[in-house]
């Protein structure tokens, strides 16, 4: 009977698992009034854009390996009138009918390579998702940037001095 009542626990908690299409009129009830403590991750998108089917296909695979959460995805005109295009693919991160993550437009999620990981990375440093990965996928590129950018900001600091020195010569 233990073993039931922890299955049936497990079943209720894990009750989402697939990534929904809603329309407009169904946000409210099924995003802002979503249950109490359930995370809800909604993907407003256009279907001509490339970028969105991409995030599209992520979020379904997420959906499927964190289904605690609630994923679904609306096309943005039935949500909001005259949304720019530059500004999709737009994610909102919701739980207790607060928004408590946002990504709007193609660098915000990520690029236009994003990654699956990338993604789910996302996702769980706002908190909607437990990942089981241990780094951002995406750190050491930019960890590599960051420090070339400091390299060039010092060589051309020694360089200026350098120079002054010449001078005072």
């Amino acid at each position: 009977e233990k073993r039931l009542q922890e299955w049936k626990a497990l079943k209720k908690k894990q009750k989402f698992g697939e990534l929904r299409e809603i329309s407009g009129n169904q946000y409210v009830n099924e995003v802002t009034n979503a249950e109490k403590d359930v995370w809800v991750i909604i993907h407003l998108y256009r279907s001509s854009i490339p970028m969105c089917s991409l995030v599209n296909q992520h979020l379904s695979l997420l959906a499927r390996k964190f289904p605690e959460t609630k994923f679904v995805k609306a096309i943005v005109n039935s949500c909001i009138q005259h949304y720019h295009d530059n500004c999709l693919p737009t994610i909102f991160v919701y739980k207790n009918g607060q928004i408590e993550g946002k990504f709007i437009g193609i660098i915000e999620c990520g690029g236009i390579n994003l990654k699956l990981e990338e993604l789910e990375w996302k996702l769980a440093e706002v908190g909607a998702i437990q990942t089981d990965l241990e780094e951002n996928p995406k750190k050491v590129i930019v960890d590599v940037m960051v420090s070339s950018i400091r390299n060039t900001s010092i060589y051309d600091d020694t360089n200026s001095s350098n120079s002054d020195n010449d001078d005072t010569k």
